[in-house]
């Protein structure tokens, strides 16, 4: 399985609203809503800046950056899916857990 790495940016409802037919090609849904999903974020100056893997209409693969203003952003995630992430149980300490039940 090839490595997803990016980030999910989510933007404020009134965003959406205002940039319109222009955002929805960007846009995936997901569970948390639409968002873009980008190779890269910039957050550093007044525009927030996405670099986007896309395709041409005849399938060639293109470079895509796109800005907007850092206010519209609700929230940005990174995404990976390189391992596991967050507080569970790994398999190692399955049995250690097991042997607590005795």
């Amino acid at each position: 399985m090839d490595e997803v790495r990016g980030y999910a940016v989510y933007l404020f409802d009134e965003a959406l609203q205002v940039l319109g037919e222009a955002i929805r090609p960007y846009l995936q849904d997901g569970p948390g809503g639409p968002h873009v999903f980008c190779r890269e974020v910039d957050a550093g100056g007044v525009l927030l800046n996405m670099q986007l893997d896309g395709r041409m209409g005849d399938g060639k693969p293109v470079a895509i950056e796109l800005m907007v203003p850092t206010g519209m952003v609700r929230m940005i995630v990174s995404a990976r899916s390189d391992g596991a992430f967050g507080f569970h149980p790994r398999s190692q300490a399955a049995p250690a857990v097991a042997a607590l039940d005795d």
